[in-house]
C-alpha cells in the first residue's frame, strides 16, 4: 500500500530546520572523555561525549533504577514538572502522572532490569542506550531501548522520550492473538551485493537532507548513506548488510507509515552519533498517531534504528487488547 497519498506539509527549508533544531556541541575530543563520572562509566558498555556534572548525576540515577526499579528510584530521575513521551502515546506531565505510569508498568513486569549499552552525553542532552529484560507470561524477553533526555542543571530530566518496540513484549502471546509483524519476510538477498564505502561521519549540516529523506519516504537515499555498514532495527532477527535488504526494510515501513517528522535532539560522541526524529504518522491504523525514530550511527558506521512498530500495525483498541492479554 503506497502511503504517499496522505497529505504532508512539505519539506522545510534548510535554514528553518537548523534554526529550530537543538543540537549538542561538536563531536567531543578524547580529552573530554577522560575519567569523568567513573562510577557510571564502569556500568555502561560505551560512554562518549561532553560529560558535564548534570549528565553524570543523571546517569547515576538512571543506572540505579535499572538495577533496582521502584517508584521512588524512577521519580528520582525526573524534575517535578517533567514531561515524558512513551512509545505510541501522548506526553505525560508531572510526578503524579509519570509515577502512576511506572507503577502500572512494574506491576506488569516486576522483574524489569536493564544495563546501559551505548551512551552519549552531550551536555544537557542524554541518549542512554539500554538493554531491557523482563518476564512476561513466564517467558524472558530482552529488547533494546533509547532513553532520550533533556536535563536541568541538577541532572533531573526536564523532557524525556523513550524509543523501543513494544512488539517485543506482545510476542509472548500466541500467534493468533497478535498482529503480523511489520517486517515479516524482510532479509538480505541470498547473494551479497557489492561492498560499498564505509560512510563518512554524520555532521549537523547533514540534518536537513536526512529529514527530507525521511519525510518523503526516500528509502534509497536513507540506505545509500550507510555503504556496507550493517543495519539493525525492530523486527530483524539479524542485521541487514546489503543495499537491497536495507532499502526493502525502509520501503516496508513507508508503505505502512506516512511519517511527518521534525528534527529532534542530536548527541555527538567521539565515534557515535544519535539523531532523533519525532512527529506523527498516518496509515491503515489511523492518522495523526504520535511516532518517532532514533538513529544511532556507530564507530564503524553501523546503523541502528529504534522505534515502536505497534502503532503502525494496530490501532489503540487493538493495542489495549494486547496489553490486557499480557496482564491477564
Amino acid at each position: 500500500m503506497n502511503m504517499r497519498r496522505y497529505t504532508r506539509t512539505g519539506v522545510f527549508a534548510a535554514a528553518t530546520l537548523l534554526a529550530g533544531l537543538t543540537i549538542g556541541a561538536a563531536p567531543a575530543t578524547a580529552t573530554a572523555e577522560g575519567a569523568e563520572c567513573a562510577e557510571a562509566r564502569a556500568k555502561v558498555d560505551r560512554l562518549e561525549g561532553r560529560i558535564t556534572p548534570n549528565a553524570c548525576a543523571f546517569m547515576k540515577r538512571q543506572i540505579v533504577f535499572g538495577e533496582a526499579p521502584s517508584l521512588q528510584t524512577y521519580l528520582d530521575i525526573f524534575d517535578e514538572e517533567a514531561s515524558l513521551w512513551e512509545a505510541g502515546g501522548k506526553p505525560q506531565r508531572g510526578h503524579e502522572v509519570i509515577g502512576a505510569s511506572i507503577s502500572n508498568s512494574l506491576r506488569l513486569v516486576p522483574d524489569l532490569r536493564y544495563r546501559g549499552t551505548n551512551v552519549v552525553a552531550d551536555g544537557a542532552v542524554m541518549m542512554f542506550g539500554q538493554q531491557n529484560t523482563a518476564t512476561l507470561k513466564g517467558r524472558k524477553v530482552s529488547y533494546p531501548q533509547i532513553a532520550r533526555n533533556v536535563l536541568g542543571d541538577d541532572g533531573k530530566t526536564i523532557q524525556a522520550r523513550r524509543y523501543y518496540d513494544r512488539y517485543e513484549l506482545v510476542q509472548v502471546l500466541p500467534e493468533p492473538q497478535r498482529p503480523r509483524p511489520l517486517f515479516a519476510g524482510i532479509a538480505d538477498p541470498a547473494r551479497p551485493g557489492p561492498r560499498g564505502a564505509v560512510p563518512d561521519r554524520f555532521h549537523a549540516q547533514d540534518i536537513p537532507a536526512r529529514l527530507a529523506a525521511w519525510n518523503s519516504g526516500d528509502a534509497a537515499a536513507l540506505a545509500a548513506r550507510t555503504g556496507n555498514a550493517k543495519l539493525a532495527g525492530p523486527g530483524l532477527d539479524r542485521s541487514l548488510t546489503t543495499q537491497e535488504g536495507k532499502t526493502a526494510y525502509l520501503q516496508r515501513l513507508f508503505e505502512n507509515a506516512d511519517v511527518e517528522f521534525k528534527a529532534g535532539q542530536v548527541a555527538f560522541g567521539r565515534t557515535t552519533t544519535y539523531i532523533e526524529w519525532h512527529g506523527t504518522t498516518a496509515g491503515p491504523k489511523g492518522t495523526g498517531i504520535p511516532f518517532g525514530i532514533v538513529e544511532r550511527l556507530g564507530p564503524k558506521g553501523e546503523w541502528e534504528l529504534y522505534f515502536d512498530t505497534l502503532p503502525v500495525i494496530a490501532d489503540e483498541n487493538e493495542i489495549r487488547g494486547l496489553f490486557k492479554a499480557l496482564a491477564s
